[in-house]
């Protein structure tokens, strides 16, 4: 099968395109042939280094996929040959998601929402279970409290805002004034121009902030939280230290059927959409890690597969 490995850690122009084996699906697997894959900061810092997963063959960085089931192995039952299926796939062990195929076990995929393509599910995976799992599970938002989402633009960001918003929430994003006009009609209630603002001094009494940005973001985050307010931070488990009742929580994501499930009904009820911001083939991996390492863009960066 076709796969872009990385064959050395490095630079985007150590992604190359060739062929190798392709995987058989083991006990409570399913193989699924890959229509596209999403792309993440994680793949370039992966692909920077090597030091976020474990590597246990030829390394394929990827862990957003949106496909069509190929073959299930022995005891599954949730999914058949032919079904379209979504999802985030063994992280944070390797996956594989810039090839051909894949295989994980079957609970870490759920059915495509049938008013999404390949292109636009392979956007959503990781980051919308990232938001989900941060501003949901870990920090419990529910109707009329506050949020402050950082780089609210962001492949994370923007499913942030949404979600908070299909919670109930009062949504507070910080991105540069271009991007204000997107953000609004995706559902922001307020909106801080880092570049010209200080968001500790803009905003206050803050339930929930999302931080996607770290160190020094992350600390002045804690300024804007109201007592008992809680701040979810995502780059790294450096988390500040809260005082008055301020709570500070590291998340990392993690494949969660029950999850999608719940994104896949936001997005049919209209309530939850990504936005994909370049389109490139597959062999064009190299050049899409060069325009997200640039980070202007605003929603997700997606390869075409089959």
């Amino acid at each position: 099968m076709r796969a872009v490995v990385v064959s050395q850690w490095g630079g985007p122009e150590v992604l190359t395109e060739t062929e190798i084996d392709r995987p058989e699906p083991g006990l409570g697997e399913i193989l699924v042939r890959v229509h596209a894959a999403g792309v993440n900061p994680v793949d370039w810092k992966t692909r920077a280094t090597g030091a976020l997963v474990s590597w246990d063959r030829i390394p394929v960085v990827g862990w957003d996929v949106s496909g069509t089931v190929e073959a299930v192995g022995p005891g599954v039952t949730l999914y058949r040959p032919g079904d379209e299926v979504y999802g985030m796939p063994r992280f944070p062990r390797q996956a594989g998601g810039y090839a051909e195929y894949v295989t994980a076990p079957a609970r870490h995929f759920a059915r495509k929402p049938a008013s999404l393509d390949h292109v636009q599910a392979a956007a959503l995976p990781l980051a919308a279970l990232t938001a989900w799992q941060a501003l949901v599970d870990t920090a419990g938002v529910t109707a009329g409290q506050r949020v402050l989402v950082h780089a609210a633009a962001g492949g994370v960001g923007h499913l942030a805002v949404q979600i908070a918003k299909a919670r109930g929430a009062y949504v507070i994003g910080t991105a540069s004034a271009a991007k204000h006009g997107v953000l609004h009609g995706l559902g922001a209630d307020e909106l801080v121009d880092y570049r010209t603002e200080d968001f500790a001094e803009a905003v206050s009494d803050v339930d929930v902030v999302l931080d996607a940005l770290g160190g020094e973001v992350a600390e002045r985050s804690l300024r804007v939280l109201k007592p008992g307010g809680h701040l979810v931070t995502l780059p790294g488990p450096d988390v500040p230290a809260g005082a008055g009742g301020v709570r500070a929580s590291f998340v990392v994501v993690e494949p969660d059927l029950r999850g999608l499930e719940e994104i896949t009904a936001l997005v049919e009820q209209g309530l939850l959409k990504p936005l994909v911001d370049t389109v490139l083939p597959l062999e064009q991996a190299a050049k899409a890690h060069e325009i997200g390492e640039q980070g202007r863009t605003t929603g997700k960066i997606v390869l075409t597969v089959a």
